[in-house]
């Protein structure tokens, strides 16, 4: 399938389940942290600066952001976890909406994102043992590698190879793991290749 990723809309903005497109459309989903640079990604793997929003207020935005790519599929941006200044009733306005996602029939494929600076947090490993535990596909992207020197990325992406949560007995095989910079296009192609082989 030819699909052009530099043709993109913002379809939807979904606060509510009931706002998700029915379209039937393959759903690619990003997850991670706030701030972790979900809406970084989106721009570079479509050759936009500044098309999906990046907020200088990590955590404030509660709703599921559907990307039209060429009219043949999805981006779709979930709302970051794991930000401790969310209020109670936004926390779980949050858990529901997310939950109300995931189990949905239409979401094919997980982009799970980890700074690979900081490395995996409480919320990322939830995030990962639910993933596998719902057998959804997903490959993680190593945010931020252009913060680290040559051998601090090396060995931080050596370590998150490991995780014991992307490894047998927890999945089938091995999670594939790719190193991303926004600032570089450092993994770009490689991520690109993963989505193409995701969507049909």
């Amino acid at each position: 399938m030819a699909i052009n990723l530099n043709s993109i809309e913002l379809s939807v903005c979904a606060g509510r389940p009931d706002q998700f497109p029915r379209d039937g459309l393959y759903q690619i989903a990003l997850s991670g942290r706030s701030n972790v640079g979900k809406s970084s990604l989106i721009n570079t793997l479509t050759n936009r600066k500044r098309f999906a929003r990046t907020s200088s207020s990590p955590g404030k935005t509660v709703t599921i952001n559907f990307y039209g790519i060429d009219k043949k599929f999805y981006l779709v941006d979930l709302p970051g976890y794991g930000y401790a200044k969310r209020s109670g009733d936004e926390q779980n306005r949050f858990s529901r909406l997310t939950d109300a996602y995931l189990g949905g029939a239409n979401v094919r494929f997980v982009l799970q994102l980890v700074d690979l600076k900081v490395g995996p947090t409480e919320d990322d490993d939830m995030m990962i043992e639910w993933l596998n535990s719902s057998g959804i596909p997903y490959a993680v992207v190593a945010t931020k590698a252009d913060k680290l020197n040559t051998t601090d990325r090396r060995a931080n992406i050596e370590a998150l190879c490991s995780h014991p949560l992307l490894n047998p007995p927890y999945v089938g095989s091995a999670i594939p793991v790719v190193a991303f910079s926004s600032l570089d296009g450092d993994g770009k192609d490689e991520i690109i290749s993963i989505i193409m082989k995701n969507v049909k």
